[in-house]
């Protein structure tokens, strides 16, 4: 009997952690209407070398966050591993974040993938922060992940 309650009560403590943190994710992550990365492929992005745009009908929800895959094949390679494929810094601008600790939106299609994450960066208006980022990569990485922890 009292291992059955302390199954049920496991249970009933990581189900509410899923969905609490699910609502930290969607309050905090880069999205719009639910929807991240503008609509892009989170997978492409490793498998391409490109940003291209995700396709609704291979849409997928990964703890209260929803991508467009572009393909059947990348849906399924981002069920079985979201984390892998999700953008850093919950899709906000690396730059910003590294530089200000600001959340910045983006351009999806500036991007940079460096030791197998995706860092996403604001262009527009004749500001590519990507080239910011590039000069002083490694402190701006360094301070982005300090200034995340505000956030998540």
């Amino acid at each position: 009997m009292k291992t059955t309650v302390f199954i049920l009560s496991f249970l009933l403590l990581s189900g509410l952690t899923n969905a609490q943190d699910a609502e930290k994710r969607k309050s905090v992550f880069n999205t719009e209407n639910g929807l991240a990365l503008s609509g892009y492929d989170p997978v492409a992005y490793f498998r391409s070398g490109k940003a291209i745009k995700g396709n609704p009908a291979f849409a997928v929800r990964a703890a209260g966050i929803t991508y467009h895959c572009s393909s059947a094949e990348n849906k399924d390679l981002f069920l079985k591993n979201y984390k892998t494929y999700e953008p850093e810094f919950g899709g906000w601008c690396a730059y910003a974040m590294g530089n200000t600790g600001e959340k910045v939106e983006i351009d999806p299609e500036t991007f940079k993938i460096i030791n197998g994450k995706l860092y996403l960066f604001y262009n527009a208006y004749f500001n590519n922060t990507l080239k910011l980022w590039n000069k002083n990569e490694a402190n701006l990485l360094k301070q982005a992940n300090t200034n995340w922890t505000k956030y998540y």
